[in-house]
């Protein structure tokens, strides 16, 4: 049996590895802390450049588009090329993406900055995981994906706090500022400390390949976004639609043809392949959308303000990031299928606790339904990733990486842009049929805009308007408890699949031991032509 040649693991000492660690943790929650971070300085954002409704949504998913559509070339570049360059590089361009969108003051600039500070992202979270995978032994690996794991579950949260403690003092441009200083001081600790891996015998990148993927997410991703606020049956929503299915359909025929594809379809034939995938996508579909939906309920019915909102899901963050460093060894212990049933059901009972809030609920039922979903995410993204990073050899561990990052960005920006819309359908409903009589004209209209511009509405009409501001509460809490239950009713159904067809104990470990070896794909369930799966 061939195998593929490759550069050999380096030979760090236990300290240099922990610093190897520390950095390329701190890189991925430099990056996926980047979009929570300024949601809850729209408002300011607003005020201050005159963006509408549209602009502000694509100052937020500019940056998730070039992140969700560069991922995968972004982690074949790394394989072959070097994975520290590709992170240095990567850094850069979010800094000075980001140190722009502070100095300027029009949306469309601020949306051009965030598309490049989203392409930098691209650059910088599949090497993460990579390096970690080509730098640390088999026997200290699976302690530090479990940690990366926790990281990039948890940067949400991050994200939210330091943005809250920012604007109790400055305005919204300090977020940027913030982001792009954190992005430097980690370059240049990159540049110190990180060793330059990379694949000898990795294939050329497929640029055909990468262009088709990205194009295809792209075109997936912008019609999910515009479809909310265009309509569903809008030409632009369609033609994107019809743009990215047709490039994902040239991708799938070009993958099976090319000898050596950058990511060969054939390997969703493989179980634990399609499940991790599966389960990445759907964790962080409901993960995301969950934040989105349910800091509006903190701030706008509650009445946090954003630091309060912050320190409210910061037990959430806590419990991710505790129980992720301990997830592999209860991965190993009790298998991967029941600890991601475990997890996909403790997350199903989080969201339903969420879904029973009301406008006089306490925070004590909010924390009871974060602290599930914290757990359920440490346990089910866990078996996950290591069943996707597993399933490839080790020249791909890059797009490994990105196929993780991926299925995560697209979830996260899928669940955003649906659950929002099942939240917004509810409530411009329930506006529109319980509205009280006798309001001046436009202002049922206006409120159905959003829950803020309902009470911005109600606070210039007096009586009126009191009631107004009910309906309006309670159409917002219909919706939300809408959205939850899709988002339950998605979970419990991924759940038995994954306990159906997931992978047995032996797929619980982080199957990267073949990064060690050179072991090519043939050793992972593969058919002895590269490439091909055994049905």
């Amino acid at each position: 049996m061939s195998t593929v040649p490759r550069t050999s693991p380096p030979a760090l000492t236990a300290a240099r590895r922990h610093a190897v660690l520390a950095v390329v943790l701190l890189s991925l929650a430099v990056v996926v802390s980047a979009v929570p971070s300024l949601n809850v300085a729209l408002p300011g954002l607003a005020r201050d450049t005159g963006a509408d409704q549209t602009q502000l949504q694509w100052i937020v998913d500019a940056y998730a588009l070039a992140f969700a559509g560069l991922l995968l070339p972004a982690g074949a570049v790394g394989d072959r090329f070097g994975r520290k360059p590709l992170l240095v590089a990567g850094l850069a361009l979010f800094a000075a993406g980001a140190f722009a969108a502070a100095a300027v003051d029009e949306p469309a600039a601020i949306i051009a900055l965030r598309g490049i500070s989203g392409i930098g992202a691209a650059l910088v979270m599949p090497t993460t995981l990579s390096i970690i995978t080509s730098s640390f032994p088999a026997a200290e690996r699976t302690k530090a994906v479990g940690a990366w794991i926790g990281v990039a579950g948890a940067g949400a949260v991050f994200g939210l706090l330091t943005s809250g403690l920012l604007l109790e003092w400055f305005s919204w441009p300090s977020i940027f500022v913030f982001g792009g200083v954190l992005a430097v001081l980690t370059l240049v600790a990159a540049v110190a400390v990180i060793p330059d891996t990379r694949e000898s015998g990795a294939p050329r990148v497929d640029a055909i390949s990468g262009l088709l993927s990205s194009l295809g997410l792209a075109g997936i991703v912008y019609g999910t976004i515009e479809g909310p606020h265009r309509g569903w049956t809008d030409t632009v929503t369609l033609t994107a639609f019809a743009a990215g299915a047709l490039c994902g359909a040239l991708w799938l025929a070009w993958s099976l043809r090319t000898t050596d594809p950058m990511l060969d379809p054939r390997l969703f034939r493989l179980r634990g392949f399609a499940t991790g995938v599966l389960s990445i996508t759907v964790q962080f579909f409901v993960f995301f959308g969950m934040v989105f939906i349910v800091l509006q309920y903190l701030q706008l019915i509650l009445g946090y303000t954003a630091l309060q909102a912050g320190l409210a899901m910061t037990p959430m963050g806590l419990v991710l990031g505790g129980i992720s460093r301990r997830a592999p060894h209860l991965v190993e212990t009790i298998g991967a299928r029941r600890a991601a049933g475990t997890g996909l059901g403790l997350l199903t009972a989080g969201v339903l606790v969420l879904s029973r809030l009301d406008a006089g609920a306490s925070y004590w039922l909010v924390l009871a339904g974060l602290l599930p979903i914290g757990a359920g995410m440490a346990l089910a993204t866990t078996p996950a990733t290591t069943s996707i990073v597993g399933s490839l050899p080790a020249h791909k561990q890059g797009v490994a990486s990105a196929v993780n990052d991926a299925a995560r960005e697209v979830g996260g920006t899928l669940g955003i842009a649906v659950l929002g819309s099942v939240l917004n359908d509810g409530y411009r409903q329930g506006i529109s049929d319980n509205a009280p009589s006798g309001l001046p004209p436009g202002a049922v209209h206006a409120a159905q805009e959003s829950l803020a511009a309902s009470q911005a509405v109600a606070e210039r009409l007096g009586a009126g308007g009191e009631r107004l501001g009910r309906v309006a509460v309670e159409a917002f809490i219909d919706g939300y408890a809408v959205a939850y239950l899709v988002s339950a009713s998605l979970l419990a159904v991924t759940a038995a699949a994954i306990l159906a067809m997931g992978p047995r104990r032996a797929a619980a470990r982080p199957a990267i031991a073949a990064a060690d070896s050179g072991i090519p794909d043939q050793a992972k369930g593969m058919d002895r032509r590269p490439g091909v799966p055994r049905p």
